[in-house]
């Protein structure tokens, strides 16, 4: 059977790079946690990229399937980190706790961004600053600077901006059948 299947890759990169986006604003200083970004975080950042990893699955990609499932994820477990010591749930996360989950998130990072050196250089970029936001994060975590989270802030708004282009080159230069938006040599 030769069906041609839809990349879901820019659900998943769009997934991703919205709400982390929205997520980093927040980092950046500009305004407090919000139901938007769980919201967001539980479904475009979660479900939409579980959904593209399912289907990376159907089209045989092992990395696609490795990063949306995984991603996906994360930005459930991390809405789950917030909400559960709201509702009585669990203890809220110590800062060390949590610097220490986002520093396991840089180690797999690190390890996928690996992984892109065979792909267009757009996605590497993502895969690399997102492992420097991680990597930020939990070091603002272990320290409690708020330097260190403001830098992180606007270093993820860069990495989920980087997201938002590859999604889109990706649909527009597929739709229009030539480049459109560049995304590097592979």
């Amino acid at each position: 059977m030769n069906e041609k299947l839809a990349n879901p890759a820019p659900l998943g990169l769009m997934g991703f790079g919205m709400t982390t986006i929205l997520l980093n604003i927040h980092n950046a200083g500009f305004y407090p946690i919000s139901a938007m970004i769980l919201a967001m975080g539980l479904c475009y950042g979660g479900l939409a990229q579980i959904i593209a990893g399912i289907m990376e699955f159907r089209r045989g990609n092992t990395f696609g399937v490795t990063a949306f499932l995984s991603y996906g994820l994360f930005w459930l477990s991390l809405v789950l980190l917030i909400v559960l010591p709201k509702t009585g749930l669990a203890d809220p996360t110590p800062e060390g706790y949590m610097g220490w989950y986002l520093l396991m998130w840089g180690v797999f990072t690190l390890f996928m961004l690996v992984g892109t050196v065979n792909y267009p250089r757009v996605k590497q970029f993502v895969f690399a600053s997102l492992t420097v936001l991680f990597f930020l994060l939990a070091a603002r975590d272990f320290t409690g600077n708020a330097v260190i989270g403001m830098i992180a802030g606007f270093e993820g708004i860069v990495c989920g901006a980087s997201a938002i282009y590859l999604a889109m080159a990706t649909v527009l230069n597929e739709q229009y059948g030539r480049t459109v938006w560049p995304v590097g040599a592979r």
